[in-house]
């Protein structure tokens, strides 16, 4: 009619005719990219309750062994980085069953389409957030941690119910070789031994190019990761600044340790280096996959308290000097607070900790989030 506008024709999806966007492809892809899934969902389960523990459960976490978070964490985040391409090749070999018609069919292929829409969503979700936390980058309004915990549950769940519904077929295509009918070309088999192995050197290469700022005996490779291990101050990364913590030198200038307890007291700095000093090999080990060992000096934690006439077995508080943050105050379970490597440190690698690493004294303690390893410390309160 006369007036009207022409309708525009969308673009139609693309169409893949390839005879590896079958059942075979996608069960050989999906079970490395189930274990890949699997182990991130586990230490990122071990990695939230290190980190935001309930109260019943923060005085049991163990400080021992000292390099459990920094594996734990690394290993988060390798397996996270390589499911990616993982997920990638997935979604290519089953992107033509994504959009078939009718779209249900039955009460078990509308349970089969509603786990792989939560899973493909949640997975995608999960992932690209997580690729985006390590660069430390949050293009969203929501809070970063709690999100991304609840929607891990989430994607294990939707997993465990895609297992169930799809078992009888991914029974059938498990094995190095089909059984009767389900037994494809010869042709096609040489094709997906070449896919496979295309997709296996991708996730080596993205693993090798990363995991370096974790397992530093790989980190001449860390090519693609946002940290090296030793690359900053003092020979250690650095994610928070004391300029973005509203920490300066003037703010430090006639710094007293205020301790809180039976008998509180106050420490100047030359006070706090008089008393016995201990020294101790720790990881560092942030959040974002990065680590790295070394030397801390400085005061026992348990001596404090027993100077402040506490148990050495007592919770404690922890506040900063600095202005803002999420992390300005931590509590510290008596596990940890007990520990004689757990210390108000003062040096690093020999040197007086610079301002960037928490001039004038830091927390160090084995097996705990970087995050927790509280810089600028202010005063310790017993509870």
């Amino acid at each position: 009619m006369e007036g009207m506008k022409p309708r525009i024709a969308l673009p139609p999806f693309p169409r893949f005719r390839g005879r590896l966007h079958d059942a075979r492809t996608a069960t050989s892809i999906g079970r490395w990219l189930g274990l890949a899934i699997t182990v991130c969902f586990l230490t990122g389960v071990t990695s939230h309750y290190l980190q935001r523990p309930p109260d019943w459960l923060a005085d049991l976490l163990p400080s021992r062994p000292t390099w459990g978070y920094r594996f734990s964490q690394g290993l988060h985040v390798a397996s996270g980085i390589a499911a990616i391409p993982l997920l990638m090749a997935k979604l290519w070999a089953v992107y033509p069953r994504l959009f078939v018609t009718p779209p249900l069919r039955s009460v078990r292929h509308a349970l089969e389409r509603l786990s792989v829409a939560v899973l493909v969503g949640a997975g995608v979700f999960q992932l690209f957030t997580g690729l985006l936390n390590i660069v430390e980058w949050y293009p969203w309004p929501f809070s970063f941690v709690p999100v991304h915990f609840a929607v891990a549950w989430l994607l294990a769940g939707a997993l465990l119910l895609h297992i169930v519904v799809k078992w009888p077929e991914i029974r059938s295509h498990w094995g190095l070789r089909s059984a009767g009918t389900l037994e494809l070309p010869a042709e096609d088999a040489a094709d997906r031994r070449s896919l496979l192995t295309a997709v296996g050197a991708g996730v080596a290469a993205v693993t090798l190019t990363t995991v370096g700022q974790s397992f530093t005996p790989l980190k001449r490779l860390d090519l693609l990761a946002p940290r090296h291990p030793d690359h900053g101050t003092q020979g250690l990364p650095i994610n928070r600044t004391a300029y973005a913590a509203g920490v300066s030198a003037e703010s430090a200038r006639g710094w007293r340790l205020t301790v809180a307890g039976p008998k509180p007291y106050g420490l100047s700095l030359a006070e706090l280096e008089a008393l016995p000093q201990y020294e101790v090999r720790l990881p560092i080990a942030c959040v974002e996959g990065w680590s790295v060992e070394a030397r801390w000096s400085g005061v026992r934690i348990r001596d404090l308290l027993e100077r402040a006439g506490a148990s050495p077995r007592s919770r404690v508080r922890v506040v900063s000097l600095e202005r803002r943050g999420a992390y300005r105050v931590m509590e510290m379970g008596a596990t940890y607070a007990e520990d004689p490597m757990t210390l108000l440190a003062l040096r690093l690698n020999g040197e007086v900790l610079s301002l960037d690493h928490g001039f004038p004294a830091r927390i160090i303690a084995p097996n705990r989030p970087g995050v927790w390893q509280t810089k600028w410390v202010g005063g310790l309160e017993v509870l």
